[in-house]
């Protein structure tokens, strides 16, 4: 049984940073894909970024060059350095890890962007 749990979420201004972390437990093995994915109210669940076992990235447009993902394959830890936020950025955030045909989710974390 694969877990996710994710941490870091809060309240900041416009222009602020926050750091996300995702900690993922249980069986896993092989090539994966680690990302998160946001939904605002209203709105439906979208891709952040993604980041497979063997490195690769893929980030939505609106947060190119201000998000950045990474992770710690040996700790099955997926983070998103998010900075120059902006109050379009408010949602929840959910992490996602991606196994051949599996999906699991994490709960998900409140992020608010006040302007």
């Amino acid at each position: 049984q694969v877990q996710l749990v994710e941490s870091g979420g809060g309240l900041v201004q416009a222009g602020g940073s926050l750091r996300l972390s995702c900690a993922a437990s249980g069986t896993i093995f092989g090539d994966n894909a680690m990302g998160w994915y946001r939904q605002a109210p209203g709105k439906q669940r979208e891709l952040v970024a993604t980041i497979t076992s063997g490195g690769s990235t893929n980030y939505a447009d609106s947060v190119k060059g201000r998000f950045t993902i990474s992770r710690d394959n040996a700790k099955n830890w997926v983070y998103l350095q998010m900075s120059s936020l902006k109050p379009e950025d408010t949602a929840v955030y959910y992490c996602n890890l991606h196994i051949t045909i599996w999906d699991y989710w994490g709960r998900g974390t409140q992020v608010t962007v006040s302007s």
